[in-house]
Order: C-alpha cells, then structure tokens, then sequence
C-alpha cells in the first residue's frame, strides 16, 4: 500500500527537534538560535516540496535528506558570516606563518589568559595606592631589562609603533631614508606609503644597491627630522651591494642631533644562538649601537601576540605616549597580559614554541619516526623557515613525513577536524613536525588516517 504525499511530509522531524541536535547545537554557538531556525524552517519548506508519494519503509531515504540538509545549511551559513576561527595544525616548516596566526603562544601562556579575560583585572590601577595606574608600565619595566633601552612602549603593531613615532617627531617635516629599504611589508603596505599616512616627507638617498654615509650627510637639511633605517627582513640582497651600520647612522644623527629610528622588524630582544638569525641585530643590540628608537614585532621571533615594541631614549618615548593618536593605537588587556607573560619567560631563560625549529636533532628524530609508522609516512630530508619575513632564503635544514598523495589528499586535510597544512612537494604531501607542538602529534596521527581513509 502506498501512503499518501500528506502522510509522508509528518516523517520530517519538528524544527525544535532539530535544534536539539549537537550539529544544529553548534551552528546556534557561532550564529545564534533565531537565524539558525529560520535556516531549518526555510529548509524543511524545501523538503516538502521535493518529496513525492513513496511506500512504506523509506525513513533512510527522508533522514539522508535531513542530513543534507542539514550540511547545506551549515555551508549556507559559513559561507554568509564566515566560520569561526579554527585551531590549524601547521605542518608547513614555516614556523611564523602570516596565514595561520603567526607565532602561537606558549601553552602556559594561553592558559593563564582566561581568568585575565573573563574577570577584572588591574590594568590601569594601582592596587597599593587605589589610584589610576599606567597599563604599560610592567611590559615597560621587561623591556627595559631586556634590550637595555631608557624607556618602553606598546602599540597594536610594528606599524602602528612606526606610525606613532613618524607622527610624532616628523610631522610635516623630512625623513632621510635608504632607497634600498623601502620595502613592502604583508599585505601590500609599502613604507613610502606610511610615510605619508602620517604626515612625513620622504627623502630617499643612494641607490637601491649601495647606500653610504655620505648620502645621508648630503640629505640632511633644516627640515630633516629623522632618519629612519629599516631592517631588509623580509628579502636579501647579493652581490655588489653596500649599506650603512646602524651605528654609523647613530653617530650622524647623534652629531647632527637628528634623532635615528630603526626598524628592528621581527621582535628579537636579544642575539640569538641560531644560524639563520646570526646577522639579524637585536633590539639590545641596537640600542647599544646608539640608536634612539627601535621598534619590532611582537608576534614574530619574540613569540607573543601582535603589537608593536617602541624601545630607546626616554624623552622620545614619551613624546610619543604623549601623542592623542597612541589612545587610537595602544592595545588591550588581553595583548598586554599574554605580551608581559611572553616577556617573563625571555627574563627568566625559558624555551619558546620557537625553540622547535632547532630542536634536539635525537628528539625529533624520535617523534619522526612514530609518526612516520603511525600514520605509514617516509621520513626525508626537507627545509624550515623562521618565516614572517625573518631570515629570508636561510631556511634550517632537517627531516619531515612525506606522504604518497596530491593536491586532493592536501585539500582533504586542510578541511580536517582540526585543519592540517602542510605541502606538496615532487608528488608527495610534506609534514613538517618542526612546527608542530609535540602535544598534538595524536590529533595529527588522528587526522591523517582519518584524511586516507585508513
């Protein structure tokens, strides 16, 4: 006997029901209950309308169409608002990855945030006197102690840190910098560009090759305000090529008393032991060369989150915390929490997630070898990078997993529970453990078979 079209249509669940449902639970935790119903009514509408007279015993056949549905309306609805921010396993080499986040915190870090976060907290208040406090003050305090500078100041990012001090000591007036460092940083912004957004006058001296002192000398002028030095972080030049020492540069503006802003780039306090930053100067290091002001990253080398480290003389320093434009650009609890917790452990010693890139080579190998039985991976020579512009064409050389697979296997894995990215590389996918927290080599493990199907 044949049911009728009527009888049919009541198989569908009510929407309540639905909403009940973990999937439907989830899309209600990132887009609220009232869109998600009316995605579920919309949908059941739909369904109603596709379903013909069938006999008796189709229940599979009406729940697959629940299901796909019920995927549609997730697509939908990432696809209108975006999905949450996800957790990524980076397997790429790239330990600083601009896409993926850049530096991740270390765990300890992460987990004393919360109680910061979800509480009050003293940010801008003087428990021993009652009184208004300065919320820069203990992340001004750890800088001090770890690149030597008089004084510290914290900004959303290096941009932000370079903006400041440009609009605040070159105003409407000239800035002498090398042609060969006007570089372009993520996302397409050009310093030149910033030079103007913040009221300065670009004077570009020597070639793009070769810059010496005495091009600095020549430019220098009754409205020459600052000289500004940029760390060429994030490409390199070979060959016949000359540039000025920041401390040379120090001396000149020190004799013209012309104040000298370096752009340290990349957030390192102080000399590294690795190869690959050997020649990156440190924010101590600069300073120790005479420069005034140095500004860097704190989301890159340093290992914290993102904004802008503005180190040197006191009195420049607080002209530029004087600035009204600094309210617009100084961060929030949350980044001067996890920024004066990365800062304690560089006090105190302690090894950052950075550290994996030059971990025991024993240690790693370990690691490589159980993942590499485990998911049935070979384990082959392969290439590293700080990445984030650091150490550009200096990559750390070691051993990752590769994989028989292609660009499916790579697009199945990025999709994962959680995302895995890694690389392709003469026909075969690439893990890099290097940039993979040794804690999650179960969930990799995990999402890898699952990714094969094995």
């Amino acid at each position: 006997m044949v049911e009728s079209r009527s009888d049919i249509r009541r198989r569908l669940p009510a929407v309540d029901q639905l909403l009940s449902q973990p999937e439907y639970q989830r899309l209600i935790s990132l887009y609220g209950r009232e869109l998600v119903r009316k995605q579920i009514r919309a949908g059941l509408e739909a369904l109603r309308e596709q379903l013909s007279v069938r006999p008796d015993g189709e229940e599979a056949r009406i729940e697959s169409e629940i299901e796909r549905m019920t995927k549609g309306i997730g697509k939908n609805l990432d696809a209108s608002f975006g999905r949450g921010v996800v957790r990524v396993l980076n397997a790429t080499g790239i330990f600083i990855h601009t896409n993926l986040g850049r530096a991740p915190l270390p765990r300890a870090v992460a987990a004393d945030l919360a109680p910061l976060l979800n509480a009050y907290c003293d940010l801008e208040i003087d428990l021993g006197t009652g009184r208004r406090g300065e919320r820069n003050r203990r992340a001004e305090a750890l800088l001090q102690e770890l690149t030597g500078a008089e004084a510290a100041l914290v900004a959303n990012n290096n941009a932000a840190a370079l903006v400041l001090v440009l609009a605040t000591l070159a105003k409407g007036s000239q800035v002498v910098v090398s042609r060969g460092e006007l570089v372009e940083i993520g996302g397409s912004f050009r310093i030149p560009d910033i030079l103007i957004a913040a009221g300065s006058h670009l004077v570009e001296v020597g070639t793009t090759n070769r810059t010496r002192l005495a091009d600095y000398e020549q430019a220098l002028g009754p409205h020459t305000s600052l000289l500004l030095k940029i760390n060429p972080s994030n490409y390199k030049m070979s060959g016949f090529v000359e540039s000025v020492e920041p401390s040379e540069l120090a001396d000149l503006g020190h004799r013209q008393e012309i104040p000298v802003l370096m752009d340290e780039g990349s957030g390192l306090l102080r000399p590294h032991h690795a190869p690959q930053l050997s020649d990156h100067s440190s924010m101590q290091e600069l300073i120790a060369a005479g420069c005034d002001l140095v500004c860097g990253s704190g989301d890159k080398v340093l290992g914290g989150p993102q904004a802008g480290l503005l180190v040197g003389r006191r009195e420049l320093v607080e002209r530029c915390r004087r600035n009204p434009l600094y309210r617009a650009l100084r961060p929030d609890r949350a980044v001067f929490a996890a920024l004066e917790s990365v800062l304690r452990l560089h006090l105190g010693a302690a090894e950052l997630p950075i550290e994996r890139l030059w971990s025991e080579p024993a240690a790693l190998n370990r690691r490589l070898r159980s993942v590499a039985k485990a998911i049935g991976a070979d384990v082959v020579e392969a290439e590293a990078y700080v990445g984030g512009g650091a150490a550009p064409e200096q990559p750390i050389q070691g051993e990752a997993l590769a994989l028989p697979g292609s660009t499916i296997l790579l697009e199945t894995l990025r999709l994962g529970d959680p995302p895995v990215v890694g690389y392709i590389r003469g026909g075969r996918l690439i893990l890099d453990l290097r940039t993979v927290d040794p804690q999650d080599d179960a969930i990799l493990i995990d999402a890898v078979r699952l990714a094969r199907g094995s």
